[in-house]
Order: structure tokens, then C-alpha cells, then sequence
């Protein structure tokens, strides 16, 4: 079933972003705020699901776990955050030699507010979640491991069947409409001309940028292919759709329900994804981490600030901290 649900999301999600960017063109106002509409009721749902998708997912997936529960979380914050700090500082390192040549003669372009230029929705409904995302990983741990060690079934019973429910909502609701969701962020993007201004401004950034993503993965994948004994640009191509709807969203909570299917489909343990996927939506934003890490830097050059290895060692070490709480907002990175 899982299959052939997301067979076609690639496809479906590419075409979202060319005709969100192309209708920016023409579109009439009117008919584009409907798009905009149901983007903000969307988000809104989506912000309200994703603390109940973490404790639906987490907190089963560290109970199956049992004993060695409390082991693994250790484990893989460690390795998240070790993550996040590597690709803060082979980022600062890689652009540092790069950039200075790069930039030269460029300055920062007086952009302030694109908002403004974006179409508002006809109205919104608001939908605040039943609590945001640190309150939903600690409730998680706490009732994941408290069910490890202490063998509760009837807690974990019905730990289960919200998994089950949670599931529903991912492959009936939050599926089906991000392809959508991801045509309207497009298409206001390309109304107020932010896209292409920001490419316009930061391209040579952002090629930078791309290149030490590919790196990165391929560094990442590399490893877990040795491990795995996969190949690791197969592993690759089969998450590309996760990482085009995290492009499409900027949120990698939001793409949580497209990670876990494809790391499901390229052999994970149903376990070890329900528990790491989640949980690494959430704590492991080493992309993220890179974009702000060369953003930041290219921003010094171009205004004279200082970039010293002192202040950007620093930088990044709170960075890794800081990105535990960024992405229950779409953006919020």
C-alpha cells in the first residue's frame, strides 16, 4: 500500500514547483489567494499534527525497543548533534576558501519585507496545537521508555493504536493535499517575486551551497552504505522524494510522513524508522545548519563583519542547540 501511494510523489511534487513558479506569472489575484487559503489552513494543521505525529510515532517505536531504549536515544542524539557540528564547520571551512574570491564586489541588496509583496489568504482558522514540538519529544521519551521499563500493555496498546491513527492521517490527509500545499508556496513565492530575487541575489551562494549538500549526502550515505552494505546512491535515489518535499516545504518536520515511508522502503527496521526518523526531524538539521552556516558567512564578506574561526565556532555549536526548537514552524530553521 505504502508503495503505491508514493509512487508518483516525485513526479507530483516537481510538478507542483514548475507550475507554482510559472503560473506566478498570470494567474489573476483572486484565483491565486484560493491556493493561499488553503495553504494557510494546511499549515496550520500541519503545525497542529506534527507534535501528535512525533508522540504517535516516537513514543511507540522507543517502547518496541525495550530495554535498549534509553541506550539508543542517548546514542543517536550524540550522533545528531556530532552530525549538525560537522556540517557547521566543513561548511564554514569549504566557503571560507570559496567565498572571498567568489563574492568579490558584491553587495547585500536592500530586500526587506517580501512578505509584503505575497498575497494574504480570504481568511484563516486558526488551529494551535495541543502542545509544540520539545513538550511532544519529552512527552514521547518519557512514555516510550516508561513503557519499555516497566512492560505496560495497556498503555502500550493504546500507544499503538494512536500510531495507527496518526498513520491514517498521514497516508489519507497530510499525502494526497503536500503536492498542493507545495504549488501554493511556489506560486505566492513566484507572485511576490521573492523566488527569484533571492536567486538573483544569492546565486552564487546558493550554488556553493548545493554543491556541499550533494557532498554532504553523499558523505552521509557513503557511510550508511559501508554499514548497511547497500548501495549508497541507490539509497539515494530513493529518498529524493523526501528531500524535493522538504525543498517544497522548508520544513523537515513536515516532511516527516515522506522520510519514513522511503526509509522504510530502502530496508529500515519499521522500528528503528519510527523512533529515528521522527525524532531526527527534529534534532538533526544538518542541512539546515549548513544553509544558515554559509548564508551567514557570505553576509560578513559582503558587509565587511567579522568571520574569524573564534566567532563562528561558537556560532555553531549554539546552532546545533537552537535547531531542536526551529522546526515546528515551516521555515522556522
Amino acid at each position: 500500500m505504502m508503495k503505491k501511494l508514493f509512487k508518483n510523489l516525485l513526479f507530483k511534487i516537481f510538478i507542483a514547483i514548475c507550475l507554482g513558479l510559472s503560473f506566478g506569472f498570470f494567474l489573476p489575484s483572486p484565483i491565486a489567494r484560493i491556493f493561499v487559503t488553503f495553504n494557510g489552513l494546511f499549515s496550520n494543521f500541519l503545525s497542529f499534527s506534527i507534535p501528535l505525529i512525533i508522540v504517535g510515532l516516537v513514543a511507540p517505536g522507543i517502547s518496541d525497543l525495550g530495554k535498549s531504549a534509553g541506550r539508543l536515544l542517548f546514542i543517536t542524539a550524540i550522533i545528531a548533534y556530532g552530525s549538525t557540528i560537522f556540517s557547521g564547520f566543513f561548511t564554514y571551512f569549504s566557503c571560507n576558501a570559496v567565498f572571498p574570491s567568489l563574492l568579490t564586489n558584491e553587495a547585500v541588496a536592500n530586500v526587506q519585507h517580501p512578505e509584503e509583496g505575497m498575497l494574504s489568504p480570504f481568511f484563516t482558522i486558526s488551529m494551535p496545537p495541543v502542545f509544540d514540538v520539545m513538550t511532544a519529544l519529552i512527552l514521547a521519551f518519557l512514555l516510550g521508555i516508561g513503557i519499555a521499563a516497566s512492560g505496560g500493555h495497556a498503555l502500550k496498546s493504546g500507544l499503538n493504536e494512536f500510531k495507527k491513527i496518526i498513520e491514517m492521517v498521514i497516508q489519507s490527509v497530510i499525502i494526497p493535499l503536500l503536492p498542493f500545499y507545495i504549488f501554493g508556496i511556489f506560486l505566492n513565492m513566484s507572485i511576490s517575486g521573492t523566488a527569484f530575487t533571492i536567486i538573483g541575489i544569492f546565486g552564487k551562494v546558493i550554488g556553493v551551497i548545493l554543491i556541499l549538500h550533494v557532498l554532504l549526502l553523499v558523505l552521509q550515505y557513503t557511510i550508511a552504505g559501508i554499514i548497511a552494505k547497500k548501495n549508497p546512491f541507490k539509497l539515494l535515489s530513493v529518498m529524493f522524494p523526501a528531500y524535493m518535499t522538504a525543498l517544497g516545504t522548508s520544513s523537515s518536520a513536515a516532511t516527516i510522513p515522506v522520510t519514513l515511508a522511503q526509509a522504510k522502503k530502502n530496508g529500515v527496521n519499521s522500528d528503528i524508522a519510527d523512533f529515528c526518523i521522527p525524532l531526527c526531524a527534529t534534532i538533526h538539521l544538518s542541512g539546515s545548519t549548513m544553509k544558515i552556516t554559509a548564508m551567514a558567512l557570505a553576509i560578513c564578506l559582503m558587509t565587511g563583519l567579522p568571520h574569524d574561526l573564534p566567532i563562528f565556532a561558537g556560532f555553531i555549536m549554539m546552532l546545533g542547540i537552537m535547531m531542536v526548537a526551529a522546526p515546528g514552524v515551516p521555515g522556522g530553521a
